[in-house]
């Protein structure tokens, strides 16, 4: 009888942690402004069946009280009339229907508060989940680049999912916990004030004693917590691909498999620690809760022998029942505060991404490229000034009076030292990041102006890291453009030079590709992108060392579908290996955020600049013709320091010009019209 309804929402929202470590997070929690409102406002759409879900609670607290008078009656009036009579059996079956009849009415009232409940607390975690998913969706890719992936997994799935508590625990728990707490104080004063009076003065020991049993418990239970996320760290970093690969790589087998033991064995030991903790306090608290009923009969049998008031074995029957019922209920409203606390930061945390401004938004007045003046495909840099934002105050910027334009059609390279800022002017032209001065223009339109959908929908990425989703050929495909049909699917990937291997695998376009596609090799991700990029078919192509991680001869296969996917479109390249660019129609050279040389291959190589400079170090490796032997050959015996020097600062007579003159001047591949015969579409 006592076990009806009061196990439901007893304990308060949040159970089972160590509130020392829950109030030190939520004191963590930002300050939102206006906070109860906003919340409130959440569950606003739902607010009939937060009414109702409030009722069922209120009526089922209430209901739950109520078995106990009847067992009063039951034993003092049905079974053991005072008045010494025998049983009265069509009283007692009355009393039992009676009984039953609450027990089945509480029991559907259950049902409907866990439904109501639940669909209220889901449904708020379902759309603010999409509502926060949508909303990192627009965030500039500067918020990504500083934030970890893992914080905001946590905001998505451990923040938001703790919403549906807020309801389905926190509310109704502190709402039923004092109902129950008033209906049963009622109850116990109406059966017996006296013995009300005795229960009230022990109980507070009994809660006390409790409270202390499940906070060391909790703190136990934090570090098994964390033993066993330490666990799925190591299985996650040793059982992937990658880890796997690394382990074998450097036989490291045994001490991964040695580090594992030795974690799940600290795991055993917070088991065992965590089912023995506490067993001298529960030892108290089975004595303390088997003492309550013994003293209170105690003091009955006083009353009785005494003849002090009417005490019936019904009485103490009930009475003991209803006294029962309270220590759960109790338990939870000594947690209210923390409860409380708990679902206000959890809501504090996730309000503090919805109320992230992103740093990139369409202007009010936007207009798509289709309505821009110039033609599709120019890009155009005027001064462009940029500092990325987690960059100290005081550093250079990253790029800084950086000019250029690209026609449509045009191939223009960057290249210069790692961190010049190449990467870094392939983001800035379609808008992934903000010029913080200069402009950037596109189809003849400052790109702040333009939408940046329309933006993104005319530009193709090809990086270096491929990303492959773990699902088949087709379906990577398809992201580019999912109305695609078979035979466009076919073009692009003959255009791409890999519809023969992917013809040759047994399950030719549904062949799944792995984890980050880590069952192809790297020139097949590779051309795979390409072939993605060409199904989308953007006027603009950005490359973004997009062959640097390949060998010799994956870099000129995927090299020849690169050049492919080129024809007819605007190329925007950045590379390391010089051989790459060397037919590019302008090639700019990055260094420090300046475009401090441009021309063709042979016109850079002629300047003896950097650009010389970094062909030079290539030499060896790359594939210019013999450029190695023709500068010693043309440097005699006199040395060409390009590696201790700035070749952008060589005297205008030194050997290093004279031989990078004789190289121009012999190597076939550097031929090309002047800059000054080349011809393009006019201005706007």
């Amino acid at each position: 009888m006592g076990a009806m309804g009061g196990g439901r929402g007893g304990g308060g929202g949040f159970r089972g942690v160590d509130e020392a470590a829950q109030k030190k997070l939520n004191a963590q929690a930002p300050k939102i402004a206006g906070l109860g409102r906003r919340v409130v406002a959440l569950f606003r759409p739902y607010l009939g069946r937060i009414i109702v879900t409030g009722i069922l609670v209120i009526i089922g607290a209430g209901i739950a009280v109520i078995p106990p008078l009847i067992v009063q009656r039951v034993f003092d009036d049905a079974l053991f009339p005072v008045d010494g009579a025998g049983p009265d059996l069509g009283l007692l079956i009355r009393l039992v229907l009676a009984m039953i009849g609450l027990f089945l009415l509480s029991a559907g009232l259950g049902v409907a508060q866990t439904w109501f409940t639940s669909t209220v607390g889901n449904s708020v975690t379902g759309d603010l989940r999409v509502r926060l998913f949508e909303h990192l969706q627009a965030m500039e890719l500067g918020f990504f680049t500083r934030t970890k992936t893992g914080v905001i997994q946590s905001r998505l799935q451990n923040d938001v999912g703790g919403v549906s508590g807020v309801l389905t625990n926190t509310v109704t728990s502190i709402l039923g916990n004092v109902v129950t707490v008033i209906a049963s104080l009622v109850a116990m004063i109406l059966i017996d004030w006296r013995l009300t009076l005795i229960a009230v003065f022990l109980m507070p020991f009994l809660v006390l004693v409790q409270r202390k049993v499940g906070q060391v418990r909790a703190r136990i239970a934090g570090e098994t917590q964390e033993s066993l996320s330490e666990l799925t760290a190591i299985t996650q970093e040793t059982l992937s691909v990658s880890g796997m690969l690394l382990s074998k790589a450097f036989n490291r087998q045994r001490t991964e498999s040695e580090r594992y033991q030795a974690e799940n064995r600290n795991q055993v030991a917070l088991q065992v620690r965590r089912a023995m903790s506490g067993q001298g306090f529960f030892a108290v608290v089975q004595v303390l809760m088997a003492s309550v009923p013994a003293v209170i009969y105690l003091v009955a049998g006083y009353l009785i022998a005494g003849g002090e008031g009417a005490i019936t074995a019904g009485t103490v029957v009930a009475f003991t029942t209803v006294q029962a019922r309270l220590l759960q209920p109790l338990m939870g409203l000594m947690r209210v505060s923390l409860d409380l606390q708990t679902s206000s930061a959890l809501f504090a945390r996730i309000f503090e991404y919805l109320d992230l401004v992103p740093e990139i938004e369409d202007a009010p007045d936007a207009i798509t490229v289709a309505e821009a003046p110039g033609p599709r495909g120019r890009i155009a840099f005027r001064d462009v000034l940029f500092r990325y934002p987690d960059a100290a105050p005081d550093t250079r910027p990253t790029l800084r009076g950086v000019s250029f334009t690209a026609e449509p059609g045009q191939h223009v390279a960057f290249v210069g030292p790692s961190g010049a800022g190449k990467t870094t002017v392939l983001y800035l032209a379609p808008r992934l990041y903000e010029a913080h001065g200069g402009a950037v223009l596109y189809a003849g339109s400052d790109v702040r102006t333009l939408t940046q959908e329309s933006i993104i929908d005319d530009v193709g990425i090809v990086s270096q890291e491929t990303y492959l989703f773990h699902a088949t050929i087709r379906e990577n495909l398809l992201y580019a453009k999912p109305e695609a049909t078979d035979e466009e699917l076919v073009a692009a990937c003959r255009a791409a030079n890999i519809h023969h291997i992917i013809d040759g695998f047994e399950q030719g376009y549904d062949t799944i590709v792995g984890e980050r596609g880590y069952r192809l090799s790297g020139g097949e991700k590779q051309r795979i992108a390409i072939a993605r990029v060409l199904l989308k078919d953007p006027p603009v192509l950005l490359l973004d060392e997009a062959t640097s991680a390949l060998d010799t001869v994956s870099e000129r296969v995927v090299q020849e579908a690169l050049d492919e996917a080129a024809k007819g479109r605007t190329v925007l390249s950045i590379a390391h290996r010089l051989s790459t660019v060397m037919g590019a129609d302008v090639i700019h050279v990055l260094d420090a955020g300046q475009i401090i040389e441009s021309g063709t291959h042979a016109e850079l190589l002629a300047q003896g600049g950097l650009y010389a400079e970094l062909a030079a170090q290539q030499v060896a490796a790359s594939q210019i013709l013999d450029t190695e032997a023709q500068i010693e050959e043309a440097a005699g015996d006199a040395p060409v320091a390009f590696a201790d020097r700035r070749a952008d600062c060589a005297p205008a007579d030194s050997v290093a010009q004279d031989a990078v003159a004789t190289l121009t001047a012999s190597v076939p591949l550097l031929d090309g019209p002047a800059s000054d015969q080349r011809v393009y579409p006019a201005e706007g």
